[in-house]
């Protein structure tokens, strides 16, 4: 009896695990699905894509989509412009969330859980009402429109308190015996955390970068409000401004498409072990 058993519930638990996979393998051919299309399209002619019904796989593979489409989209400067905000942005704001998380994880201060409260409260204060604000301040204030720095320098405070949370929340995670036995080894505050406390939350610090990263990405919004020189232009602004410009010619803006999200599918490949590693270990700590 106890083998029937047994073998029964082994047989439950494969069924289920297969009507799992089943789910998960639709669910990703949802996900992928639109990129398909995305591609699919841009390897057509500009007739063939309103072909009724539509074919799922192109019938002539037109490569030369992509010759036509940079010969408009200026890509290499697109590309160039955008890196040149995302490299100091992310890397500014992952060390200084690094820094501000430490600071609420460890340290003790004055007012230290006052502040911690109104910062945790600045994650629900919708973007727009601050914008008008910030607009003016950088402008007006600073005289820095129509530059880079106010799309980078308000990643030097971290890039939101949602990263320093994150940071922090890792760090409480850690024993402080760790720190205790580093400084009684003559170790300071700032060789405790880069060579004991930062290895142990890479998984974390990726995280924090790569969102950083997807966030700078797809910020259409501030760069349309900053940047008003067609030689500063991001991959977002010239994208939308391409899409506009050849909106008859789906193909074109398709093919320009798939070379926009290219970069961003590579860096994700390179640093998806440790950005799933970090999204699992947020889940599993308090």
């Amino acid at each position: 009896m106890a083998g029937k058993s047994i073998r029964s519930r082994k047989k439950k638990e494969q069924i289920v695990n297969r009507i799992v996979l089943l789910v998960v393998i639709i669910l990703s051919a949802l996900v992928l699905l639109p990129l398909w299309w995305i591609f699919r399209s841009s390897l057509m002619s500009n007739g063939t894509l309103y072909a009724y019904p539509p074919s799922f796989i192109p019938h002539e593979w037109k490569w030369s989509n992509y010759t036509d489409a940079l010969k408009s989209f200026l890509y290499w400067k697109y590309f160039k412009n955008t890196f040149t905000i995302i490299i100091p942005a992310v890397s500014a704001g992952t060390i200084t969330a690094v820094f501000c998380g430490y600071a609420f994880a460890r340290l003790r201060f004055k007012g230290k859980k006052l502040i911690f409260n109104l910062c945790v409260g600045t994650i629900l204060l919708p973007g727009m009402v601050t914008l008008i604000p910030l607009y003016v301040f950088w402008t007006q204030g600073l005289g820095l429109g129509g530059t880079y720095w106010p799309l980078i320098l308000p990643y030097l405070t971290g890039g939101g308190f949602f990263n320093i949370f994150l940071i922090r929340q890792f760090l409480m995670t850690i024993p402080r015996e760790l720190d205790e036995a580093a400084a009684i080894d003559g170790a300071s505050r700032m060789r405790t955390l880069w060579t004991i406390l930062v290895p142990s939350i890479k998984p974390a610090i990726v995280v924090v970068g790569m969102m950083l990263f997807i966030q700078i990405w797809n910020d259409l919004l501030q760069q349309m409000i900053y940047i008003n020189d067609m030689e500063k232009m991001t991959f977002a602004i010239g994208l939308t401004n391409f899409t506009g410009s050849f909106g008859t010619k789906w193909n074109l803006a398709m093919a320009a498409t798939c070379m926009t999200i290219a970069p961003g599918i590579v860096i994700y490949i390179l640093g998806q072990k440790s950005f799933v590693e970090g999204i699992v270990l947020t889940g599993m700590k308090n």
